[in-house]
Order: structure tokens, then C-alpha cells, then sequence
């Protein structure tokens, strides 16, 4: 069994608010993972996430991503797209393009597709055409 996390539910985890949701989300999380399951937080999720974060509790860049970034790193919540991958690269705080952009490249190429953007920061990765 596998269950994906809504972007609720990942902001309790990681924020703590309101205590009584953070409660019931460790425990959904320690019963699916007695039961033998898997649990996971998707693409969306993560930029999702990563805004509400900033915009709504006053988390910095760099604290959210880091604070995304510990989320899968004791393995008991899994990311199956291109977060953790893209959260593990350096710098993201003040990269250009930043991690929702990074998570959108990740997501076109990670196949060996390609895309095409406007935004001449994108550039600099592999795939990309940048549009005149």
C-alpha cells in the first residue's frame, strides 16, 4: 500500500500547527508504515509546500527547502517524481531558475525529452530551448 500526502498534511508535519493535526498526521504516518506501507509526497505537493511555507508562515527560502529537503531523508516519507533529486542540489536558495522551475525541467528531461521556455535563466540546463 502506498499513500500519497496532500500538501495539508505535509505543512503539519512540518510546521507543528495546530498541534492536535500534527498528532493525527505522526500517527496516520506510524500506522501506514506498521502496516507495511509506503508513504509519499509528490512534485505538486512539494512546490505546493514549498510556497505555503513562505507565503504563510514566514519560513524563509532556505529554511523551506532545507525543511522539504529532511523530509526525505530518514527514507520514511518517499518522493517518486523529481523532488529529491532537485532538493538535493546546492545552492537552490538563490539558484536560477529556483526549485519549482528546476522541478518543472527535472519533470521534461528526466525521460531524455527536452523543453522550451521564455525565461533565459534556463539556459544553463541540459534540454532546454529558450525561446526569442
Amino acid at each position: 500500500m502506498t499513500v500519497g500526502l496532500d500538501t495539508s498534511v505535509v505543512l503539519r508535519l512540518l510546521v507543528g500547527k495546530p498541534p492536535e493535526q500534527t498528532a493525527a498526521a505522526v500517527g496516520f504516518l506510524d500506522s501506514v508504515h506498521r502496516l507495511g506501507g509506503r508513504v509519499v509526497v509528490s512534485d505538486l505537493v512539494v512546490a505546493e509546500a514549498y510556497f505555503a511555507l513562505q507565503f504563510h508562515y514566514g519560513v524563509s527560502k532556505a529554511d523551506a527547502l532545507e525543511s522539504l529537503a529532511s523530509m526525505f531523508s530518514t527514507g520514511e516519507i518517499g518522493a517518486p517524481g523529481k523532488a529529491g533529486s532537485v532538493l538535493a542540489q546546492r545552492g537552490l536558495a538563490t539558484a536560477k531558475p529556483g526549485m519549482v522551475d528546476r522541478l518543472i525541467h527535472a519533470a521534461y528531461t528526466g525521460n531524455g525529452d527536452s523543453m522550451a521556455t521564455f525565461e533565459k535563466a534556463f539556459a544553463k540546463l541540459p534540454g532546454v530551448t529558450v525561446l526569442k
